[in-house]
């Protein structure tokens, strides 16, 4: 573990006395509140609705507990010890539950299956170097699961068929070379192919059968958003696809096989669709959602408008049905807050009635937390740009510490509710502007393609705009302004202090790349099919990716900086974090590097988070006057020693 500079050192260990803390702000949140493991989260229904299993820490460390509905018997039946389990389902035969599990941050998924008596966990795809992927499972075939497994060529994934009682993979559906992802039908069987040509354009191919030849079914244009096949239709005899072919917006389409008829099931002028909601056994469709300012719901089986209606009543939270029994007589809802935990109910479909089962972090349910405001407001060049400000609780809102939070992505988009990061800035005295600059999803395509080869250009300058529609508004100190973010947003970061470096005070960059030539050199092999989306929404040449790469301009920046970086990312290489380092260093710049050598891209294990937030938490502190919680001593930078 690298080092920190000696004066961001002296930082973290005295600022909590230097600065002084605000009477009107609510009392502080431990970092170890929002950043550390939650009580208990994620919970899923067996199939047969007997059981629930949910995730909670054992020993420090979150794993797969289960009990029995209606019981107290709660039992943890995997034993993770390092990193955590974050993603697990039920196996269909309600007696094994199946989780993903990568080694340091390396993405290379391992599927793993445990017996309900915690007793036995195995490795069922125990090839080094290659990452699983799921690809179906179906309530009719409890013994048996599809997967992708890129083990014969690291840039493809073909489709495995796995035993789940012996463990015995057989080849079922070998990559051509291009295919992305796949799609089967009620039956388990491969039929539909997701393939992205070498212009960047979509290609859908179907089959009758296992047996059949492919056929192209569907194609569209690069410029078309991030659509694809979301199912087959219950008879097995049509698709529904997401596309924004004719349309702005990414909406549901039914397109018979047989035929090609096209028949439009939803769709929304502004707004992509979301994700659907379709019966566990069925297969039907029965709802579909869009995010706009908040989730919005349109109900296409009437049959569910009573359950809707009770779920709205039960809190002013965004709803989300997470799991179901097969004869779907229970449901557990998620409501998402922004001003509180996340809320789970067990919903009983015949007597109308949710019941608490728990939320994430009841530490936080008394706490005052801030709530998140939609915003919008005009680019330089008038485009509309959307995105949340948050303002914290207390202090009057004007003339504050601004922090830029940027997403990641950057195809992707900022969501309301509860974020533990917006948190922890608000309750430190800091106002938090999260902008959905152009490129980002969810808006349409014409918002998606805006941002087309305009990295470190007009999505910038739309951070730019949105720090100074705060400023108009009153709610920042111009002075007082930093620009924070993982992923793209720590590309934004160090954009902002490289491109513009008299514009923000600060900036704290996680895993972004400063290169983009090496960024897109080093990807992980199995992007190579989508290769193109980067050369089209990025660039394809090397002029314009030096241009756009903050490490040319290192030279340039004169604001403070700290830079967190996992050693193993396979996205953005612990490299991307390094040349820009060494770089500053070598002219006496204000960089601090922060370096975790058993993290990817992010930090998974708790101790790092609180690491890395003490850290981040002293740096903003110290040059943005916001209040500071003293670091433990396991976050000390000196614990951070190799």
């Amino acid at each position: 573990m690298r080092l920190s500079p000696l004066g961001l050192a002296a930082a973290l260990l005295g600022a909590a006395g230097a600065l002084p803390l605000s009477a009107q702000l609510p009392p502080p949140i431990p970092r170890a509140v929002l950043f550390g493991n939650p009580e208990r989260s994620t919970p899923q229904l067996s199939p047969d609705g007997k059981r629930m299993a949910y995730l909670a820490p054992d020993k420090g460390v979150l794993n797969v507990w289960v009990r029995t509905v209606g019981q107290k018997d709660d039992k943890v039946i995997t034993s993770d010890r390092k990193r955590g389990i974050r993603s697990y389902f039920w196996q269909p035969d309600g007696q094994h539950v199946l989780y993903v599990q990568d080694q340091d941050g390396d993405e290379n998924w391992h599927l793993y299956q445990t017996g309900l008596d915690g007793a036995t966990t195995r490795d069922l795809t125990p090839f080094k170097g290659v990452a699983a992927q799921i690809v179906a499972l179906d309530e009719r075939f409890p013994d048996t699961m599809l997967v992708g497994l890129n083990h014969r060529d690291p840039r493809v994934h073909d489709v495995y068929r796995l035993n789940l009682k012996n463990g015995a993979l057989d080849l079922d559906t070998q990559n051509p070379g291009d295919v992305l992802g796949w799609e089967t039908d009620h039956t388990l069987t491969v039929r539909g192919a997701q393939v992205m040509k070498p212009d960047g354009s979509t290609e859908i191919r179907v089959r009758d059968d296992a047996k059949s030849p492919w056929r192209t079914f569907l194609t569209w244009g690069a410029d078309e958003t991030n659509g694809g096949v979301a199912s087959f239709t219950p008879d097995n005899k049509g698709l529904w696809v997401m596309s924004s072919v004719g349309a702005n917006a990414t909406r549901l389409v039914q397109v018979d096989l047989a035929t090609g008829k096209q028949t439009v099931v939803s769709e929304d002028a502004a707004y992509d669709l979301g994700g659907l909601l379709v019966h566990p056994t069925k297969h039907t469709l029965e709802a579909v959602n869009y995010t706009k300012a908040r989730r919005e719901w349109v109900l296409l089986d009437k049959g569910l408008q009573p359950d809707f209606d009770a779920l709205r009543k039960v809190r002013d939270g965004d709803l989300a049905v997470v799991s179901r029994d097969l004869a779907d007589k229970t449901w557990l809802v998620a409501y998402t807050m922004d001003d509180g935990p996340v809320y789970w109910y067990a919903y009983d479909r015949a007597a109308k009635k949710a019941d608490l089962l728990f939320s994430n972090q009841p530490k936080l349910e008394e706490a005052k937390l801030a709530k998140m405001q939609p915003v919008s407001f005009k680019a330089k060049d008038g485009m509309t740009i959307h995105g949340y400000l948050t303002l914290p609780v207390g202090l009057p809102p004007k003339n504050l510490p601004l922090i830029v939070n940027v997403h990641g992505g950057p195809w992707a988009r900022d969501t309301w509710g509860y974020r533990p990061e917006v948190q922890w800035m608000a309750n430190r005295g800091y106002a938090v502007l999260q902008v959905n600059f152009r490129g980002s999803t969810g808006y349409g395509k014409a918002y998606l393609n805006a941002g087309d080869r305009e990295w470190g250009r007009k999505m910038h300058q739309d951070l730019l705009d949105g720090r100074d529609w705060a400023v108009k508004q009153g709610y920042a100190d111009p002075k007082k302004v930093a620009i924070y973010g993982g992923s793209y947003g720590g590309y934004a970061t160090l954009a902002g202090l490289a491109f513009t470096p008299t514009e923000f005070t600060c900036g704290v960059d996680i895993v972004g790349p400063s290169n983009l030539g090496t960024l897109l050199a080093s990807i992980p092999p199995y992007w190579a099919p989508m290769k193109a989306m980067f050369t089209k929404r990025m660039g394809d040449s090397e002029a314009i990716l030096t241009e756009r790469s903050p490490l040319y301009k290192a030279g340039d920046i004169a604001r403070p900086l700290l830079i967190a970086q996992g050693a193993n990312d396979p996205r953005v290489k612990q490299a991307e974090s390094d040349q820009i380092v060494a770089a500053m260093r070598k002219n006496n710049q204000p960089v601090d590097y922060l370096l975790f050598p058993d993290e990817g891209h992010g930090f998974a294990r708790p101790e790092n988070r609180m690491k890395f937030y003490a850290a981040a938490e002293a740096f903003l502190a110290q040059h943005l006057g916001g209040r500071v919680e003293a670091p433990t001593e396991a976050e000390k930078w000196d614990a951070l020693k190799k």
